[in-house]
């Protein structure tokens, strides 16, 4: 054999060998990621649905009966509170407030002579001449007319409110409805709402929440400084979290009785949309009668024992987890999960602080079976993830797919 012959039959030895320890060995232990539970900060949230809700609401109606001579506002648009919005026909309104104040003038011409007369009577009521009858009968007169001009003044002033009421002007700030009657024809009290004014901004949200509920969030914010202490949020249909925060403002002071529920009110900015013109149609964020989600956030974070929502397994018994203990090996843990989030998984009962937990290749365990645990990947950057109540399902991929459950029960992603 000659030397080249030698060395390539040395390489083909050390070759398969070196191909064998590089290859895990078949049916060992399975790969899995482990992450520690430890404690970490986290801003309780509680979700409910609520609805937008307009501070103020105005149904513009007309208060005499008129012709509707001219409509000043655009449909839709913006109004400032004082804007002239209808005009009804003023000329016969006008023509009795002219008539009026003639009628109080000639009252008025009549009681100065009145007065007059009364004087007179009452100087020679001094002389032998005088009368008392005669002074009397003056008295009755000058009282009389200025009774009369009481009358004609009230009427007067009647008369110019009605004038007035040819005017029809915006009470509130807000947006407009479409007019429900166009120029030309005759409005009246009786007609109904001409067009409707909704404010904009600051917006109400109303939400319900259960008495439970209400009485645990009391007791969570009472040494916190109460309704002052609960910032409020909201997720949008769309999914966006609104970038105002908002206030608690009101609890109503009674339960639904068919409910068993407790209504709470926010006061939140309805903020226009960056770049567009608030005289725009649909330019502010927020709409009066609109479904959002309503996320109570406490102002000061908490320490929470935490996990990756991944983690988390939930079968008929319950909610549990897979950890490594000293000997490698998978050991079911039954938990209790608190208020979470997509993300994180709150625990408050049956997992210590430092113990390994799974959190990826959870298909690939059993119970009791010895694992190889190394570090799991780090969770993806989340902007802002919505917060969530305690839903207790599998995360993402590598959760609950295909984990075995330990007592031969089929496992689920929630309750």
């Amino acid at each position: 054999m000659t030397r080249r012959s030698a060395f390539l039959a040395s390489f083909l030895v050390l070759v398969p060998a070196v191909s064998a320890r590089a290859q895990p060995a078949a049916g060992g232990p399975p790969a899995v990621g482990v992450v520690r539970a430890e404690r970490q900060q986290m801003v309780q949230t509680d979700e409910f649905i609520g609805r937008i809700q307009a501070v103020g609401r105005v149904a513009l109606v007309a208060r005499v009966t008129a012709f509707l001579d001219k409509r000043l506002f655009t449909e839709g648009a913006e109004v400032k509170q004082g804007d002239l919005l209808y005009r009804l026909e003023r000329d016969p309104f006008q023509a009795q407030v002219d008539a009026n104040k003639a009628t109080v003038e000639q009252l008025e011409a009549q009681h100065r002579l009145a007065e007059l007369t009364l004087q007179r009577q009452q100087y020679l009521l001094k002389t032998p001449a005088g009368q008392q009858s005669n002074v009397d009968s003056a008295l009755a007169s000058e009282r009389a007319l200025a009774a009369q001009i009481a009358g004609a003044q009230a009427q007067l002033r009647q008369a110019e409110i009605n004038l007035a009421y040819t005017e029809i002007r915006a009470p509130i700030d807000g947006r407009i409805s479409s007019t429900a009657v166009t120029e030309g024809n005759v409005v009246s009290p009786t007609t109904g709402t001409l067009a409707t004014l909704v404010s904009q901004d600051p917006m109400y949200v109303i939400f319900s929440i259960a008495v439970r509920a209400g009485s645990e969030l009391r007791n969570r914010y009472a040494e916190k400084g109460g309704f002052g202490a609960v910032v409020i949020k909201l997720r949008l249909p769309d999914g966006r979290i609104y970038s105002e925060d908002g206030k608690l403002d009101y609890a109503s002071p009674t339960i639904g009785q068919t409910t068993d529920t407790i209504t709470l009110r926010a006061t939140i900015p309805n903020a226009v949309f960056p770049g567009t013109d608030v005289a725009t149609p649909g330019a502010r964020q927020l709409i009066d009668g609109e479904f959002v989600t309503v996320l109570l956030e406490g102002v000061q974070p908490i320490v929470v024992l935490g996990i990756p929502r991944a983690a988390v397994l939930s079968d008929q018994q319950g909610d549990y987890v897979y950890v490594v203990d000293g000997q490698s090996k998978a050991d079911v843990r039954r938990i209790q999960l608190g208020q979470s989030t997509p993300s994180t998984a709150v625990i408050t009962n049956g997992l210590k602080e430092g113990e390994l937990v799974i959190s990826e290749g959870l298909q690939r365990v059993r119970p009791g079976a010895t694992v190889l645990p190394g570090p799991a990947s780090p969770p993806p950057a989340v902007a802002r993830p919505g917060a969530g109540g305690p839903a207790n399902g599998a995360g993402p991929s590598g959760s609950a797919g295909g984990a075995s459950p330990p007592s031969g029960q089929s496992p689920s992603s929630g309750k």
